[in-house]
Order: C-alpha cells, then structure tokens, then sequence
C-alpha cells in the first residue's frame, strides 16, 4: 500500500494554501458563523475538527476534495484557497454543483463524464446535454463487505450525455454509491464514487462488478474466470495476505448477485 501524499512532507505550494485557508477562514468565520468543527461536518462522515486544524496549520494537504468544499462552505473560489488545485480542477474539466462529489473521467479518448455545467444562457439547451444520475447512500465494500439496510438518494450527478453514449451506457441503467475501503486500491480508492450500471449484470472477465453477497452485503471487486470454470472474486490490492481470491465454484455462483458493473469512478487525487 503506498503512502497517503496528504500526510507526506508538504512542498511549498501545499504550505502556501494552509496559510490562505487559515486567512480565509479567520476572515470569514465571523460572518458566516462557522467554526472548525462544521467545517467538519461539511466534509463528511469521520472527519474531526482535529483534521480540520490540520489543513489549516501546515500539517496536512489540501485535498482536491477538501478545498471544494472548504471554497463552497467559506463562499469563496478555489483560486482564492489554492491557486494550484484551482488550476488542475480546470484542467480537468471538473463540474461541481450542489452536493457533488469530485470527479474525474477515466477514459482517455472519450468526451468528459462532467465538464462544467453552462452558466446562463439557454438552459433548457443545456439541460439536454446532461443526464442526472441518483446519487445513493449505499456502500460497495472494497474489503469486508456492507450493509445499506436503508438507501436513500441524496441528489443527482450530471454526465455529459454524449459521455454516456460513448460508452454505450443508457442514464435510466444507471445509478451512483460510494466505495468504502481499500482492497480495490489502486484502482479505486477509499470514499470513490462509482457510477454502476445495473443492465450489465453478466459476468466478464477482468471487469470490475458491484455485487451482493448474502454473507458480505454489497462488495465491489474485479471478476476474472477461472481456467477451471467459475468465477474468481479478486481484490486489484497486491497484499493478498489481506486481501485474497476467492474461488466461486458453480454452485456458490448463486451466492452471489451482480448489481451491476462499475464503468467510472471518480474521488480525490
């Protein structure tokens, strides 16, 4: 498992957006009445005012994820956070709207899943180049497995549409939860978010799949088929010691359901 870059020694620039962090926010919080710990919250489940302190006194990086919502809670541009990052989101041509998760596409040669959604203008024009995808609470364990006993959809992501045609994808097939745990790293990440499509529900080598185990819940893995028949549930994490095959024989196949297969992800840098 290679290191965390957030908690590597910062290069200058990183040190550079703490101090504008903590300047904005010394700046700002009386207006808005904010404190460390609802900046916090605005960063999700797990995250401490501890951490909070941390991006702002040289100790930890920003996250291409955290200065999106740090800018948005603040009422600030990224720019004004962190010039570097603001530059890289552009580059990217990474939308953000209410709610939304960052995002990035990851096909080469492809139109972009999300670029910026069109400000003025004609909108009913531009609403027809998007398609808003459910966004669900539901988690696809990277390890263990989870239990999302109860779904909710939170809002919507936009995807370009000519994206979706691209990849052979309808939006009424298509729903979007979050990845929780490591044993898919590197390809997906801790708190990625994946885009699902449920009408692939047959199993093909080497393609990444959500499914739900009757003693794990909802996993996401890589299925590879068997030289001997069947299927192999497969972790992309190189520690197998942790992280090992599991060898469906055909009568096990049945023990699990594929949701769908994943044909995006998208989380922090």
């Amino acid at each position: 498992m290679t290191k965390d870059p957030r908690k590597l020694p910062l290069a200058a620039w990183q040190l550079e957006d703490s101090d504008r962090l903590k300047a904005v926010f010394m700046r700002k919080r009386g207006q808005l009445k904010l404190t460390q710990e609802k900046l916090a919250e605005g960063l999700g489940d797990g995250v401490t005012q501890g951490a909070v302190s941390h991006f702002m006194n040289r100790r930890t990086a920003l996250s291409l994820k955290a200065a999106v919502v740090f800018a948005k809670m603040l009422d600030v541009p990224v720019v004004e956070i962190s010039p570097t990052l603001a530059k890289e989101m552009e580059s990217m041509g990474i939308s953000i709207q209410s709610n939304e998760p960052i995002a990035s596409s990851m096909d080469h040669g492809l139109p972009a899943a999300n670029s910026p959604f069109p400000a003025g203008g004609d909108t009913e024009a531009a609403e027809d180049k998007y398609a808003h995808i459910p966004q669900l609470t539901a988690k696809a364990a990277a390890g263990v497995g989870a239990e999302n006993p109860h779904v909710e959809s939170n809002t919507t992501l936009a995807f370009k549409r000519d994206w979706l045609r691209a990849k052979g994808a309808k939006a009424e097939n298509l729903l979007v939860i979050y990845a929780e745990g490591e044993s898919m790293w590197p390809t997906i990440n801790d708190h990625d978010v994946l885009l699902v499509d449920k009408s692939k529900i047959e199993p093909a080598d080497g393609h990444v799949f959500v499914l739900s185990s009757t003693d794990k819940g909802a996993i996401v893995k890589r299925l590879v088929q068997s030289p001997l028949g069947g299927w192999i549930i497969r972790s992309d994490n190189e520690d197998k010691a942790e992280y090992g095959d599991l060898l469906l024989s055909r009568s096990d196949v049945n023990e699990h359901r594929i949701i769908g297969r994943v044909i995006w992800r998208g989380g922090d840098l």
